[in-house]
């Protein structure tokens, strides 16, 4: 296990890295929180593939660099502080590792290195309309027929789906026995007939969730991944590998200190904002909890290291990054209150070389705020994540 001063040794080494080669229009896209457009997730990808650091958590075998969770949390870490931006996770996060555990010869390297050489896009087909934090109520349903399955059904809030040309799903094989156990995960080309993504349009005017129609879509029983019925196992597999990077703590460091200069900047009765009590006070109690979460990551990480797998603490690091993410930007509100700037959800970034507009900063902070309102319902609200934290603690 790498010592501490090894890993913050790393962590300046990552910092470092981005400030070199972190192209130049997406630093500024990610400083003014303004949306990212597919190329510019696919271009920093492919320079941290080119250094050795995308997908490097995966065994050597499968393609990686065989990194230990505490190595991997440094990089995502020091990434989002240093202004990079967020690791897509549906491929090297999500489905990668389940393709890896579960998946046959065969899928391993249909799959793995599109991953990694960012060749193929991925979504999560989880959630539908009735079943969300619920998933074992899930409706989509597919029929066996001769060497495939037919898919019917609808999935709902599907992250990125208009850019993927796959989508890893949850679906219905059977209704014998408890709902869990007639759960399958397949593997589904989005480029195929029967397939309809509608966009969604968040209030904070961005477009980056859909609901996907599927419709007599036919998937090759090659695709399915792991045995029939086994899909629930997997589900719960890749959950738990989720929330081990869903408290975003790296994100939370960098805006942060976004506020910090901000309200820095912000007068109030003659002095900074930052420095007068009530602010300084609420601004405190944030830095405090993050500062906190970090080392509960870390604890928790170390453990993952030893082969533990995460039990009820991975549920509240959910609870507790979702919560603070909104903490943070509102703090920004209460900056732009007192600065009297109306909460504008446009895009204020232009894309050209000239001096961005004063204001673009505390706007692209407001339009977080709107994105971060849904941050602890997304991944499993926080009210289911509290009753898993209740029944695996106190057994209620």
């Amino acid at each position: 296990m790498e010592t501490l001063q090894a890993l913050a040794e790393f962590k300046q080494e990552v910092m470092t890295f981005v400030e070199s080669n972190l192209p130049s229009d997406i630093a500024e896209k990610v400083r003014l929180n303004a949306e990212l457009e597919k190329d510019d997730f696919v271009r920093w990808q492919k320079i941290l593939e080119n250094k050795g650091w995308y997908c490097a958590h995966w065994s050597k075998e499968d393609g990686g660099a065989g990194w230990s969770p505490l190595k991997r949390y440094a990089l995502e870490q020091a990434l989002a502080e240093a202004g990079a931006p967020w690791i897509l996770p549906f491929g090297p996060a999500y489905v990668g590792p389940v393709i890896a555990e579960y998946g046959s010869d065969d899928q391993k390297q249909r799959f793995l290195p599109a991953i990694i050489s960012s060749r193929t896009a991925w979504c999560q087909g989880y959630s539908e309309p009735g079943a969300g934090s619920d998933l074992a109520g899930l409706k989509t349903r597919a029929a066996r027929d001769g060497d495939s399955y037919i898919v019917n059904g609808q999935k709902l809030w599907t992250s990125y789906a208009h850019w993927a040309d796959m989508m890893f799903c949850l679906v219905r094989t059977s209704d014998e026995d408890r709902p869990q156990k007639g759960i399958s995960f397949l593997l589904l080309d989005m480029n195929q007939p029967g397939v309809t993504i509608r966009p969604i349009v968040t209030m904070d005017m961005r477009h980056h969730v859909n609901e996907v129609f599927l419709e007599d879509v036919r998937v090759p029983i090659d695709n399915l991944v792991g045995a029939e019925g086994a899909g629930w196992e997997i589900a719960k597999f890749l959950l738990s590998t989720e929330r081990l990077i869903v408290a975003e703590t790296g994100k939370s460091r960098r805006l942060l200190d976004q506020v910090r200069q901000i309200a820095g900047d912000a007068r109030e009765g003659g002095k900074p904002l930052l420095d007068t009590p009530v602010f300084a006070n609420a601004f405190t109690e944030t830095e405090i909890a993050l500062e906190t979460l970090e080392a509960f990551c870390t604890r928790l990480l170390k453990r993952a290291a030893q082969g533990q797998q995460p039990g009820f603490e991975a549920s509240l690091l959910k609870i507790r990054g979702s919560e603070l993410l909104q903490s943070i930007t509102a703090l920004a509100t209460r900056v732009a209150a007192r600065s009297g700037m109306p909460l504008e959800t446009v895009e204020m970034f232009d894309g050209t070389n000239e001096a961005p507009d004063p204001n673009a900063e505390m706007s692209g902070l407001l339009r977080e705020h709107l994105t971060q309102r849904a941050a602890s319902i997304y991944g499993g609200s926080n009210e289911i994540q509290r009753n898993i934290v209740s029944k695996a603690r106190f057994g209620f």
